[in-house]
């Protein structure tokens, strides 16, 4: 299975939409459209994940499709590094 970054989304996109446009590639296992924690509005951005050879499928066809005027991004998502617990701040002294 493999977890796939969505992004450049029309801010008007929900989640049923998200899962709607890869479910003709293959079984979505997932689906999260990312919101701003102050507003709830979409941040343009989300996450999906399909099985490998699906993910593959979606990643050649939908990876700068037009989606409202706006050209999608597709492609593997990297895991975020993990934040250290040693409380270190960027550029403190």
């Amino acid at each position: 299975m493999k977890k796939l970054y969505v992004g450049n989304l029309p801010w008007s996109t929900d989640e049923a939409e998200l899962r709607q446009m890869f479910e003709p590639m293959g079984e979505v296992h997932s689906c999260a459209l990312i919101t701003d924690r102050e507003t709830g509005r979409s941040r343009g951005f989300g996450f999906v994940e399909l099985d490998d050879e699906a993910a593959e499928k979606a990643m050649s066809e939908l990876n700068g499709k037009d989606m409202g005027g706006r050209a999608l991004r597709v492609n593997e998502a990297q895991d975020k590094p993990r934040r250290s617990g040693d409380g270190g701040g960027g550029g403190r002294w």
